[in-house]
């Protein structure tokens, strides 16, 4: 028995804390229901967006790596972006929250 959770679980139950917040959290895609890692984009409505990518730290917790240094980027160079990762890894998931201060719901430090 293992102590994760699907991913697709670890997703829903997320996006359900964003909706509490008032936030809207669509799953752009959907990846393997158990396996999947997670790409979040933060659409910071109106000066762009970020992208964060599900890994783990040396001690196997979730953490997050931060795309292009977390820089903030163009709507179409974040889609871009993630149009390219799901083609390598269709397995993906792919969150998009909006949130005009940014901040990743989902558990983890960022790396």
């Amino acid at each position: 028995m293992t102590d994760r959770l699907s991913t697709e679980l670890f997703v829903q139950a997320h996006m359900r804390q964003c909706f509490a917040r008032g936030l809207t959290a669509i799953v752009v895609h959907k990846g393997d229901a158990w396996g999947g890692a997670v790409i979040v984009k933060l659409n910071l409505l109106g000066p762009g967006c970020k992208l964060l990518t599900q890994t783990r730290d040396p001690e196997g917790e979730i953490a997050w790596l931060q795309v292009q240094g977390g820089a903030t980027l163009s709507e179409a160079d974040a889609d871009s972006y993630i149009q390219r990762q799901v083609q390598r890894d269709p397995d993906l998931w792919v969150v998009e929250i909006e949130d005009r201060a940014g901040v990743n719901p989902f558990p983890g430090k960022l790396l």
